[in-house]
């Protein structure tokens, strides 16, 4: 082993170690690679770059491009819909349908985009024939996945492994090269599911279907009822006059109010800014604990006292104002995405943004061309601001002292309140009341600026900055009485306005990681989320600062309106067939005549792939078929960048001979029992790697691998070659996999051991009838 190998062995090492721990994002893990091996002189700054212009990728990003010109025209889903209504309600014929369908369309598609399109679909069908959706969904994730195979473009494997070939000289996989194996493979996992896979998969509640279920069986499905309780607004209550959105029952209680019944007629999914009244009963979801503690102790005591502003001064912590300009950087970004606090060390009390103050949430707003910011924190600190470019940092201006002064407010933690030993980062001052806590006044000593992760105690005096209102609605709250009237039940919460349906994340959501609170779900969307799927179990509270998940379930509530805008945001896919959005279904045979276009100048070998798959991708935008910003949303840029930067691994691999080390150590193990065994050997290689990264990754890697074992072995390489390309799909053990398998993870209400159960049987029986085929298509 050489010097050069064991670097490459190493980098290849840490590169999958990162991948396993899921601590950094696949395509940053790719980018950090190619670094890597550019700075270690594994390969040249060109050849680094090269996989941005290598004729595969343009290829991957082009077909995304032309999969959702024919999602967006509605070929997808009208075939599926025809193809799957003739099923009729048999289990055996819905599943050999749903697989034949999906696997299909999964050869010409994007096989992620198929599953998406298909879901609303298949869930419809579950709700009209009483099948539980466990029994039909993971047959949808497993036809989209076999189904890729059976084409060049079907996916990214097949077209990084025809690009290997091409590039070493060897003939090169066609368009249908793929198909006779592929159909092959898809018929045996058609055939295994029907007979034995579907006694493998979970059996729920039929009444417990998800998609187009009433909304009792949605009830249901997420225990609501059990968390559906009344309040009451007694006479004389101060919350008489207020709106819902200034009550703060969502922030302070973290309570949903589904419906305001006001004598004895319920208000459906009432808005921010309906009035309450004594007397009004109020239908929420949540836990009545928070209310029941609130109650029986006092939370935060105001006191009398006022606090100027110069006891939270000393001549190291002032005062300052902060311009923003064209200059700064960050201008868009929120102050959590900035990490203001920590980055510069100093805390924002307010923001001025032209005629007026923003004061709350200010974590979640995203900063903009000339915002003034007051912030407080150490001269060192403020200093080092001005050095920043695009930032102006000058004294505070006498009435935004002022404005202060008149917004600081001293409170005391009772001995008895629930915050004692609360770090302040989970005492939720500021999401719940809009408080920012300037000092802690404890035995004599003053702390200013404390630090997030310090803890509460009992009659500590703390300075905060701001309204008095939001303290006094805390009192008021605790006016609240629990009613003991018989509650609701979840089929009253539809009306012919107002709806309960279900919506899943997209593949192409941009919202991972974020949570409702950070994206003002209920202001941008005008919706209530009563409860999330997750993990094979509902949760119906703290759900506005739970981060979203690929495969989260959302039980959302409001008006029919609002559902079908949310229908049209590529964020989510709402599982409501009659909220769907309208494909462009005029546009049909011109997005069919693309695709035709792309394919037989490609199987006649007049045009290569990868131009005519760029000029289809050109011409479905052109005639209308989906628009460009629509275009960009539908090639997946985590796959493209994965890919690009881990093909410089593949070079670095052949090019200092870790690939033939690798190959002969493959051959020394198992050589000996033959070249069937050097093909057992590639597949369960391939196919555990694609569990835990990325099958183009695993592709990627293997493809040279395969080559040299092959030469090495004197050999055919094209079966070695087919062999990575169908392992690297073969990725049904876990549903972290492959997108496909997340995306039904919620609505399947699947656990990972489901996986497992089906998994790991229909891998194997994959693998037997691929080393048995691929010898006959494709001999050694």
């Amino acid at each position: 082993m050489t010097f050069q190998i064991l670097i490459t062995l190493l980098t290849l090492g840490v590169a999958v170690v990162l991948f396993v721990s899921e601590r950094l994002r696949v395509d940053l893990i790719a980018l950090l690679v190619l670094s890597a091996l550019a700075l270690l002189g594994l390969v040249t700054p060109t050849e680094a770059l090269l996989g941005f212009s290598n004729p595969a990728v343009i290829t991957i990003w082009a077909v995304f491009i032309i999969g959702g010109g024919l999602s967006k025209t509605g070929v997808g889903v009208i075939i599926g819909r025809q193809l799957l209504r003739l099923a009729g309600p048999g289990e055996v014929r819905l599943i050999v349908l749903i697989m034949l369908t999906t696997g299909v369309l999964s050869g010409f598609m994007n096989n992620i985009g198929v599953a998406a399109l298909l879901l609303p679909v298949v869930m419809d069908i579950a709700r009209r024939t009483g099948r539980p959706p466990s029994k039909l969904l993971m047959p949808l994730a497993s036809g989209s996945l076999l189904g890729g195979l059976m084409t060049q473009i079907g996916t990214p494997p097949n077209i990084l492994i025809s690009n290997a070939l091409e590039e070493n000289g060897l003939y090169a996989f066609g368009m249908f090269d793929y198909t006779p194996l592929g159909i092959v493979i898809l018929l045996t996992g058609v055939v295994f599911m029907a007979l034995l896979g579907r006694h493998l998969l979970p059996v729920r509640d039929p009444a417990k279907s998800l998609k187009g279920a009433t909304a009792a069986e949605l009830g249901a499905m997420y225990d609501l009822e059990g968390n559906l309780f009344l309040l009451r607004l007694p006479p004389g209550s101060h919350l008489d006059g207020e709106t819902l959105a200034e009550c703060r029952l969502g922030a302070v209680l973290g309570l949903n109010v589904v419906a305001i019944i006001r004598d004895g007629h319920p208000n459906l999914a009432p808005q921010p800014d309906d009035l309450l009244k004594e007397g009004d009963q109020l239908l929420v979801t949540g836990v009545a604990d928070q209310l029941v503690s609130m109650k029986n102790h006092h939370l935060l005591q105001l006191e009398r006292q006022k606090l100027p502003i110069d006891q939270v001064m000393t001549k190291e912590i002032i005062f300052a104002e902060v311009e923003l300009n064209s200059g700064y950087s960050r201008l868009g970004q929120t102050l959590q995405q900035i990490d203001f606090r920590q980055k510069y060390d100093l805390m924002v009390m307010a923001i001025w943004r032209q005629d007026r103050v923003i004061s709350e949430d200010l974590e979640n707003l995203p900063v903009a061309l000339g915002d003034t910011l007051l912030v407080q924190g150490a001269r060192g600190s403020i200093a080092a601001l001005k050095e920043i470019e695009g930032i102006v940092v000058s004294d505070v201006k006498k009435d935004r002292v002022s404005w202060l002064n008149n917004h600081l407010m001293t409170v005391r933690i009772p001995s008895e309140s629930t915050l004692v030993g609360v770090p302040l980062a989970e005492s939720r001052l500021a999401e719940a009341f809009g408080l920012a806590v300037l000092a802690i006044l404890r035995e004599d000593s003053t702390q200013l600026m404390p630090t997030a992760e310090e803890r509460l105690q009992a009659n500590d005096i703390i300075f905060v900055r701001g309204e008095t209102d939001h303290l006094l609605t805390l009192y008021d709250l605790r006016e609240l009485q629990i009613s003991q009237e018989e509650t609701p039940e979840a089929s009253q919460l539809e009306s012919s306005r107002i709806g309960l349906v279900e919506a899943v994340l997209s593949p192409h959501t941009t919202l991972i990681g974020k949570s409702l609170h950070q994206l003002h779900f209920r202001e941008k969307y005008g919706l209530n989320v009563l409860a999330i799927w997750r993990g094979g179990r509902p949760f119906r509270s703290g759900l506005r600062d739970m981060k979203l998940r690929l495969g989260d379930a959302l039980l959302l509530h409001g008006p029919r309106s609002k559902l079908r805008m949310l229908a049209s945001d590529e964020d989510f896919l709402v599982l409501a067939d009659e909220i769907q959005e309208e494909p462009r279904r005029k546009k049909i045979p011109i997005a069919l005549a693309i695709l035709a276009g792309v394919l037989i100048p490609t199987i006649a070998g007049w045009l290569p792939i990868y131009i005519s798959a760029i000029a289809g991708a050109a011409l479905m935008v052109l005639t209308g078929c989906l628009s460009m910003d629509e275009a960009y949303r539908f090639i997946e840029w985590k796959a493209v960048f994965l890919i690009a930067g881990m093909l410089p691994l593949g070079i670095a691999m052949e090019q200092t001979g870790t690939a033939s080390f690798i190959a002969e150590g493959v051959i020394n193990l198992v050589g000996p029992l033959g070249p069937m065994a050097i093909l057992a050997a590639l597949f369960v290689l391939s196919s555990l790697a694609s569990q835990i990264m990325p099958n183009a990754a695993a592709a990627v890697l293997l493809a040279p691998i395969a080559l040299n074992a092959a030469a090495d072995m004197g050999i055919s390489p094209y079966p070695m070659m087919m062999i990575v390309a169908v392992s690297a799909s073969a990725a049904f053990l876990s549903p972290v996999a492959h997108p496909s398998n997340v995306l039904v993870l919620g609505p399947g209400g699947y656990r990972i051991s489901d996986y497992l159960k089906v998994g790991i049987p229909l891998t194997l029986l994959v693998m037997v009838v691929t080393l048995l085929v691929v010898p006959l298509l494709w001999p050694l």
